[in-house]
């Protein structure tokens, strides 16, 4: 049996604790392991944080179900769907809810989403999400007049205030922790993220910024390719070092320069535009391609992911255009985008060729769905989208397979390059970010990059190149920022923007 009607004020408080005890575990855990809970100031700020937690959502409650009524009783429920969502993933992967985790959610396709789909996940959302907050749709409140909502919502913020000046000692540590606590506070994590992603996407989506017309400088035949990889770490690529034969192939080739690098952000959308621009800025700068192709070069992108910047150019590939004319019926590895290459690149009129990969070869949860299977050079392999669930060694193994067939894939692309005499041809690989394997209970990627492990974004750095002219710089590390002006240099393009010490050229 239901109440007919709970006054407003207690209805909100009530949905409020509710949200506290469901949904903010992950934070009140995070503030019990980081801080010492035996002093008085330690126990002073659990107990602030849990009332605080009460109030304050009580407070912001109280307020739009007053402005709202019904709808937001509505509202209401979808938080609590969201929260589920945000709780599991949070606990499986070890997420933050943040702004770089908010625009991994909206660039994150249907086949994607599709990948972290489990019954665990369906368990979250049914019964910590839908069930709750249908129970609360149940009961019916009672209005307030306004006077009252007023000296409630005044008294309220009296407390609020209150408590925060009794914290005064531990302002620094709060302030310290504000973004982790922000980002695991439900539903407010997402909300307030929300807001700013889509404010910050408005401000990157106005006209981009043209940069100085260049020059081709001279007639040689050139084709540069530039692969793009993704959630590739360096750790595990034997080239640097790992202890596994994950670089059968790439060991034996020539010439082959690998570099130590680090990438600019956690996830795909900032990694690939730190690839493409010119230099580090929060600004809507003509990126690599784009600029390549309006100066005169001809300019390709093959794609089986997504995440990039807006892209300029007359010839765009997408998984699907290259898979309907290769005919591939099952999977699509990333070895689609070989597809007639080199017969793209014998037909082009243009002596200055500039062409982009960008691969989806280490992307999880599902590594063990990258590679074809005669590339499991590693078992056993994870097959499970709860990666928590297998084993470090089969969660590795996964991984590395990736590797050894993203291997595969660059050795093909310069096989295929060597057979293009008629050309200078180069080859950079350069990932977009790196990814946790179960380190410190950590999955994937997309950590704010204060607080991201160095697998996040410790990347690999690759350049081959059939130019005996060419020599690199004696130097042993490289940034994604030295791409735009490596490949100007590859390919005789003199820009007032070109900078020659971002170039690994001599």
């Amino acid at each position: 049996m239901f109440p007919k009607k709970i006054k407003l004020p207690y209805y909100a408080l009530w949905v409020s604790l509710i949200n506290v005890i469901l949904y903010n575990r992950p934070m009140f855990s995070y503030v019990y392991d980081h801080i010492d809970h035996c002093t008085f100031n330690g126990v002073l700020l659990i107990v602030s944080l849990v009332v605080l937690s009460i109030v304050l959502n009580g407070f912001a409650f109280y307020l739009g179900l007053y402005l709202l009524r019904g709808i937001g009783k509505w509202i209401l429920v979808l938080f609590f769907g969201l929260n589920s969502l945000c709780v599991y993933f949070i606990n499986t992967y070890g997420v933050v809810i943040d702004i770089t985790m908010i625009g991994n959610v909206f660039n994150t396709n249907f086949e994607e989403a599709g990948s972290f789909f489990s019954f665990s996940l369906l368990f979250y959302f049914i019964f910590w999400g839908i069930l709750p907050g249908l129970l609360i749709h149940r009961f019916q409140f009672s209005g307030v007049r306004l006077k009252t909502f007023l000296l409630h919502q005044f008294f309220l913020l009296i407390f609020l205030l209150s408590l925060a000046w009794a914290n005064a000692a531990n302002w620094l540590w709060i302030d310290k922790n504000s973004t982790r606590l922000g980002a695991l506070v439900m539903p407010w994590s997402y909300v307030v993220n929300t807001s700013r992603f889509y404010y910050y996407q408005h401000q990157a989506d106005q006209k981009e910024i043209l940069l100085p017309n260049a020059q081709i400088t001279d007639d040689h035949k050139s084709v540069v390719v530039l692969v793009i990889g993704e959630s590739a770490r360096s750790a595990n690529f034997s080239l640097y070092g790992y202890p596994k034969n994950t670089n059968p192939q790439l060991s034996k080739v020539p010439g082959l320069q690998a570099y130590k690098a680090e990438s600019a952000a956690t996830y795909t959308t900032a990694g690939v535009k730190a690839i493409l621009d010119h230099k580090e800025t929060n600004k809507l700068y003509e990126i690599l391609p784009n600029y390549l192709h309006r100066n005169g070069v001809e300019v390709l992108w093959r794609t089986t992911n997504w995440g990039e910047p807006n892209v300029h150019i007359t010839h765009y590939q997408d998984r699907e255009y290259l898979q309907e004319r290769a005919e591939v019926d099952g999977t699509v590895y990333d070895d689609i985008l070989l597809y007639g290459l080199n017969d793209w690149i014998s037909q082009s009129q243009n002596n200055k060729i500039f062409i982009v990969l960008h691969t989806s070869t280490s992307h999880g949860p599902l590594y063990h769905q990258k590679y074809p299977l005669e590339f499991e050079s590693f078992s056993p392999v994870c097959k499970s989208v709860e990666l928590s669930q297998c084993t470090q060694e089969e969660l590795i193994n996964a991984y590395d397979n990736t590797i050894v067939y993203t291997d595969h894939l660059l050795a093909q692309l310069i096989e295929s390059l060597q057979q293009l005499e008629e050309f200078n041809t180069t080859m950079f690989f350069v990932s977009d970010h790196g990814e946790s394997l179960g380190e410190n209970n950590l999955y994937m990627h997309g950590l704010p990059m204060s607080i991201a492990p160095e697998v996040q974004y410790q990347i690999p750095f690759l350049v081959w190149t059939s130019d005996p002219s060419a020599l690199f710089k004696d130097q042993k590390t490289a940034s994604q920022y030295h791409v735009f002006h490596s490949v100007l240099d590859f390919l005789g393009v003199d820009s007032p923007v070109y900078d020659p010490d971002q170039s690994i050229l001599k």
